[in-house]
């Protein structure tokens, strides 16, 4: 395996590989002087530590390699400025399974992976892409090119091998879970199109009262709020943590532990309802200073009106009349007139001099109203019970469109004008403050004192840090989610935190920690439809085709079924009847980022005959609450629930040194 990047997504994506699914992973970073801080999480610390130790370093820079490597050792770390054709000569792509390009640059990426594919057209490809319409295209466009190589061929002797190219995007894997962690009452959540799966959170059943299963439990929760371990429900705390997918047996003798249920709520997608320009009232057009100088300059022409009418016994409208021609210096001199006709034009053309400025004041001072409502809105009075979001970079961005898909209330902080999410702020008529969360004042234009919780998202930590102490200053029982890029500080905030407020909710989020579970598993040839948090772990679910494993091979769902592992949570009708000679469909589909491309609806559709696959349960043919009977057939395609050692165990990949890798 070969991952390259620059920054920390990159490092935990190797660690993943290295320390979960034990693979040979060549880590391909920029030189020392560019390489951001590669974070640490628990197991994965000494995973990671391990892994950097045993390197074998070799610089390479753009104009050549500097440095040897030596091909036969298990690991190596490769310092590049950017991931050349020479670069990945020398990583060994043309000898790779798979190779991972998570760059923070789309075009970095796509260069690369477009060099690697004509390198090695067999080698499968996992890129991290903001853009998901270019990032559809890529993929196609990359399958395509491994397709007619031959790269995805079955020769004589040689199995299939799996050339497909998979785009993710880190902010779409990780927007989900973050949405969910701010939010009482919405769930953890993993996307599909057209289908949410949601994973709840219920407290312990009283007694004589039964739990609702839902459509199966994903996991029990820790036993105490306080981890006797100190490592705040992560994989080193014991009996005392988060056990994952539990049997029935252990969900029955776990008295007084909270569970999380995986349940199905339908989700049709529809798009928020265009924002219309509004239309500011007559008073918020002009400040108030202007609005008393029109008012004076109005009763100026009034009171000439009437003294030329009194003076000439002219008819009051036509004394008007002749007192806006005066003012606007269009009438004939009056040097022919009497001496009052005489100074009363010579004051018009007075006011006239002063109301041409104050008119030009009118006309901008409108066009800035006019140009501020339809640009950004401010938070509404009475505004409460929102989110306060603060950052609109490309986290923030995918955070902000899950919040107003669900029609929740937000209230966006940022500092730079044409931050990349400000576009986005506009289109869904988001009100936003532009400032600097540090100041005083930002977060209470925000109206913090009346939301109901406040994400910090932005991508410097100790901002995100004094937000949140400055926010839980205003308001104690304020709900946060920090993300914090140092795990050992995101924990040191998060117990001072808990202790300092402990009927708050409190939670430090790394995107890269939840991303690199779903990168790890596309790197494996799986498709990840989606990675939920429990407490400090994380669950995957998973598509796979039943056939090459022999743990699914043969066996019903109740015997495929391995507690704290992997359980079958539902079939795809539609990819096994597309399996079938002279079918077509492609089933589930891989999507970009999060989702995954075509979903079911909702229901529980039941199977029928042992061997026979069920009927369609929703429009793309997923069957939920498959029965223990049913038996597996190797064409049969499913979606699994699986920790990340368990999805490791069922890919079945030889161990480094076995023969035939």
């Amino acid at each position: 395996m070969v991952v390259c990047g620059d920054d920390g997504l990159a490092h935990r994506l190797a660690a993943e590989l290295r320390g979960v699914y034990g693979e040979q992973v060549t880590l391909v970073v920029p030189p020392s002087g560019l390489r951001v801080r590669e974070p640490v999480v628990g197991r994965a610390r000494a995973a990671s530590a391990a892994l950097l130790d045993r390197f074998v370093n070799a610089t390479v820079n753009r104009g050549g390699i500097q440095g040897g490597s030596d091909d036969t050792s298990d690991e190596r770390l490769v310092e590049a400025a950017e991931p050349t054709d020479a670069v990945l000569v020398e990583v060994g792509v043309a000898r790779a399974a798979a190779l991972a390009l998570v760059y923070d640059d789309d075009e970095t990426n796509i260069r690369a992976a477009l060099n690697a594919r004509r390198i090695n057209p067999r080698i499968r490809l996992v890129l991290r892409l903001y853009n998901r319409r270019l990032g559809r295209h890529i993929e196609e466009l990359l399958d395509q090119a491994a397709e007619l190589s031959g790269g995805d061929t079955q020769g004589r002797g040689h199995p299939r091998v799996d050339t497909s190219t998979t785009v993710l995007s880190d902010a779409d894997t990780a927007a989900p879970a973050l949405v969910a962690t701010a939010l009482v009452g919405t769930s953890k959540i993993v996307d599909t199109d057209g289908l949410m799966l949601r994973a709840v959170e219920r407290q312990p059943p009283r007694p004589g009262e039964v739990a609702d299963p839902g459509l199966c439990t994903l996991a029990l929760l820790s036993a105490t709020s306080n981890d006797p371990a100190g490592s705040d429900g992560s994989e080193d705390s014991g009996d005392q943590g988060p056990q994952m997918l539990p049997d029935a047996a252990a969900v029955a003798a776990a008295t007084g532990r909270g569970t999380m249920v995986l349940e199905q709520v339908s989700y049709s997608g529809t798009p928020l309802p265009a924002v219309r320009a509004q239309v500011p009232p007559f008073a918020s057009l002009f400040s108030q200073r202007l609005r008393w100088s029109l008012a004076g300059l109005a009763a100026a022409v009034v009171a000439l009106a009437v003294v030329l009418a009194l003076a000439t016994d002219d008819h009051p409208l036509h004394a008007t009349y002749v007192t806006l021609l005066d003012l606007f210096a269009i009438n004939e001199p009056a040097h022919n007139m009497s001496m009052g006709r005489q100074i009363l034009q010579l004051l018009s053309g007075l006011v006239g001099l002063l109301l041409l400025p104050v008119m030009l004041a009118a006309v901008l001072e409108a066009l800035g109203t006019f140009r501020t409502v339809s640009a950004l809105r401010k938070p509404p009075r009475g505004l409460s019970r929102h989110v306060v979001l603060l950052g609109l970079g490309k986290i923030g961005t995918r955070v902000l469109t899950r919040l107003r898909e669900l029609h929740i209330p937000v209230v966006c902080v940022e500092a730079d004008p044409e931050a990349r999410g400000m576009a986005t702020a506009r289109r869904l008529g988001v009100p936003v403050v532009l400032g600097d969360v540090t100041q005083e004042g930002v977060l209470e234009a925000a109206k913090i004192h009346r939301a109901d919780a406040l994400l910090a998202l932005t991508s410097v930590d100790t901002t995100n840090l004094e937000a949140v102490l400055y926010g839980r200053a205003l308001r104690a029982d304020l709900r946060v989610v920090l993300r914090l890029y140092d795990d050992e500080f995101a924990t040191a905030v998060y117990r001072t935190l808990r202790a300092a407020h402990p009927d708050a909710v409190t939670r430090s989020r790394s995107v890269s920690h939840l991303a690199a579970p779903a990168f790890a598993g596309a790197m494996m040839g799986r498709q990840i439809l989606g990675a939920i948090p429990v407490e400090r772990r994380v669950l995957l679910f998973a598509a796979l085709t039943v056939g090459g494993h022999p743990q699914l091979e043969g066996k019903t769902v109740g015997e495929a079924f391995r507690a704290g592992a992997w359980r079958v949570l539902a079939l795809d009708t539609a990819a096994t009847r597309a399996a079938a000679p002279g079918a077509s469909g492609n089933g589930i589909r891989h999507g970009f980022g999060n989702a995954a491309g075509t979903g079911a609806g909702g229901g529980t559709g039941g199977a029928t005959a042992a061997g026979e696959p069920p009927g369609p349960s929703g429009p793309s043919g997923l069957v939920w609450d498959l029965p223990d009977t049913y038996v597996l057939r190797n064409e049969d395609r499913v979606v699994l629930g699986a920790t990340r050692r368990g999805l490791a165990e069922l890919l079945g990949r030889r161990g480094r040194g076995q023969p035939g890798r």
